[in-house]
């Protein structure tokens, strides 16, 4: 391909393939490893309540892009959105936002599988590498997360579709689990081991702060866009339903986990879901089950996360936001395999930093998150208001009360982040990996504007848009 030319992705993702991309993105490890510890938190009702106003924040979210992702079905999805209302300076805030808030969970999750397995099978001890944050780090538990992480990387240079069936399996181990829990709390749980229904402000501030990241991955649709092959129209009911599906699981995660078992079993679980099922079914086979459906979970979030990033990796080095090496696709599967390449490194040291840096990743992912929702729903009015007659696949009703409410969201999320919200859990090495990613974007950026200082806006309208999309005005 020619340098100045677009790089175009294969079309060929279903219906199917999209509902488990976004779904499994979003239904992880979190619900498996985190949810007694939001019970602990906020109590279950707490818990409960912060998860539906996240949801709440994520359907005015999911809404905008429910309108803009059928409309600009492009790689790139809330960088285009970005650069379309708000130009390019901010979308290459939001482009550079957003990858990291996926690598950052994909990350997690390059850590979360090696705690897993070393649940189901304890991992030896073998070649101590290092003492982070008090945890010792093994090569031999280090080992199963970069193996996961090769493994992945290569199935998603192989072509979506593959990686897509895979998503499909996947999402379904998930739903078993799920069911089996559910059942064994329905049939063996106890009202009185719910506890306090509320522990107060804090806490329930505590578990917002984290669900942006746990409803983090229906906007992985907007990065896959050019990849689907179904009606412009079903990509924005796909999206929305996928949110509520997500926000329905994680809820009766939450009561059927506050019934399960006492708080005792809850707060000294190695890994809670697993040891509540466990009591609950008072077999550990059961404990054993949980733990290959977080498994499942696992692999689904972590695949729909390395989609996301490379996606958006991509398409900023197709529109040389970021060096143009980042638009390389592969001739024969026309995967995105330099950005692919760069997620699978991230994710292949960050075991390394041990199991405390689970939480780093997570927390720090909500920021990337948050910036990014913000400055879509900013573009979803802007869009509205300069570009009235674009077409519009799906068109949501009363958008200047969903467009405030998005950005009124988004802020409150971010504010809940500042030392003015009164929260208490301010963080240290979150925030060191938020300045190393804003760090290597200044670099990546300054070097991109050394090496193009001749770009055009048409140019760059070309790359991003194609032809199809591009603004008249601008290409003209």
């Amino acid at each position: 391909m020619m340098p100045g030319e677009r790089h175009s992705l294969k079309r060929v993702l279903s219906k199917a393939d999209v509902l488990a991309l976004s779904f499994g993105t979003m239904v992880g490890w979190g619900w498996v490893m985190l949810s007694g510890q939001w019970i602990q938190m906020g109590g279950a009702g707490g818990a409960i309540v912060a998860f539906v106003i996240g949801g709440i924040m994520c359907v005015l979210v999911g809404l905008t892009y429910a309108e803009l992702t059928p409309s600009l079905p492009i790689a790139g999805g809330e960088m285009a959105f970005a650069y379309r209302g708000l130009g390019h300076f901010w979308a290459w805030i939001g482009g550079w936002s957003i990858s990291f808030a996926y690598i950052g969970v994909a990350a997690w999750e390059s850590i979360a599988i090696s705690t897993a397995c070393d649940y189901l099978f304890h991992i030896p001890k073998i070649g101590y590498l290092w003492t982070v944050a008090g945890n010792d780090v093994y090569l031999s538990w280090a080992a199963v997360g970069i193996g996961g992480t090769v493994i992945l990387t290569t199935l998603n240079i192989l072509g979506v579709k593959p990686a897509a069936i895979f998503q499909i399996m996947g999402t379904l181990g998930v739903f078993i689990a799920g069911i089996i829990f559910l059942f064994g709390s329905a049939a063996f749980g106890e009202l009185e081991n719910t506890g306090p229904m509320f522990t107060g402000f804090s806490g329930l501030a505590a578990i917002l702060i984290i669900t942006p990241s746990m409803y983090l991955g229906f906007d992985v649709i907007s990065q896959s866009t050019e990849e689907m092959n179904i009606p412009l129209k079903d990509i924005a009911r796909v999206l929305i339903l996928s949110i509520f599906m997500a926000g329905i699981w994680y809820i009766l995660v939450i009561a059927g986990m506050a019934v399960s078992a006492p708080a005792w079993v809850r707060s000294t679980a190695t890994v809670p879901m697993a040891d509540t099922a466990a009591y609950a079914y008072r077999l550990p086979m059961f404990g054993k089950i949980m733990i290959m459906g977080g498994i499942c979970g696992i692999m689904t979030s972590w695949n729909g996360y390395i989609v996301g990033a490379s996606r958006i990796l991509f398409a900023m080095g197709n529109a040389k936001m970021l060096p143009r090496v980042f638009s390389g696709i592969h001739p024969k599967y026309k995967t995105p395999v330099p950005a692919l390449a760069m997620v699978g490194i991230i994710c292949s040291l960050s075991p390394l930093l041990g199991k405390n840096a689970n939480v780093w990743f997570i927390n720090s992912a909500a920021i990337g998150t948050m910036i990014n929702y913000l400055l879509v729903s900013i573009s979803f009015i802007i869009i509205r208001v300069k570009e009235p007659y674009l077409a519009r696949p799906f068109k949501v009703r009363r958008w200047k009360a969903v467009g405030m409410g998005a950005i009124g969201s988004a802020l409150f999320f971010l504010y809940l982040f500042t030392p003015l919200s009164g929260n208490s859990q301010i963080w240290t090495n979150e925030w060191y990996l938020v300045l190393g990613w804003v760090g290597i974007g200044i670099f990546l950026a300054i070097r991109s504007t050394v090496t193009y200082p001749d770009t055009t806006a048409k140019e760059r309208e070309m790359l991003l848009f194609g032809e199809e999309y591009a603004r008249e005005e601008i290409i003209r």
